[in-house]
């Protein structure tokens, strides 16, 4: 992983700390570890994939996902049963994340993004999904949460398959 900002610490929040939640977090997300992936947000967590670029108040634009944290825990309900239509069998995925950098710290949140590239098998072939993801993480009892997370799409402005996995 490279870092744009190559400060080992800002203020208190490390770059290798977030670097290595960032990894956990789309770990979890690709071994389909749901219930710890739901574990690493804040309680007002909210998880934002816009349709379209340039977004930037989910309340005013139109999204692929615009999930607050009751929905997040309903997602992954639905994701546990292993019979949710557009998941089932649930498609094999991997990231692999790049350009991790520290945007900006305003105690207690600190903001930070990173790039990545996503293969997706399903029966029905593969597909390449590709972005950045910009995350607002915040220490609750000393460990990070995910306060935000906002994954724009490359191809955000068309349309896409269905999303029905945790990208």
């Amino acid at each position: 992983m490279t870092a744009a900002n190559t400060t080992d610490s800002v203020e208190g929040v490390s770059l290798s700390d977030i670097q290595a939640f960032i990894v956990l977090e789309a770990r979890l997300a690709d071994e389909h570890r749901y219930d710890e992936w739901e574990g690493l947000w804040a309680d007002d967590g909210h998880y934002w994939v816009p349709a379209g670029t340039g977004a930037r108040d989910p309340d005013h634009a139109m999204a692929f996902i615009n999930d607050n944290r009751s929905r997040i825990a309903t997602r992954v309900r639905q994701l546990n049963t292993g019979k949710r239509w557009a998941q089932a069998p649930p498609s094999n995925v991997r990231r692999v994340l790049g350009n991790v950098e520290i945007l900006a710290v305003d105690d207690p949140v600190a903001e930070a993004a990173a790039n990545f590239v996503l293969v997706e098998s399903k029966p029905q072939g593969s597909h390449l999904w590709a972005g950045r993801t910009e995350y607002r993480l915040r220490r609750v009892d000393g460990i990070l949460r995910l306060v935000e997370k906002k994954v724009t799409l490359v191809d955000a402005d068309r349309d896409i398959p269905t999303l029905a996995f945790l990208i």
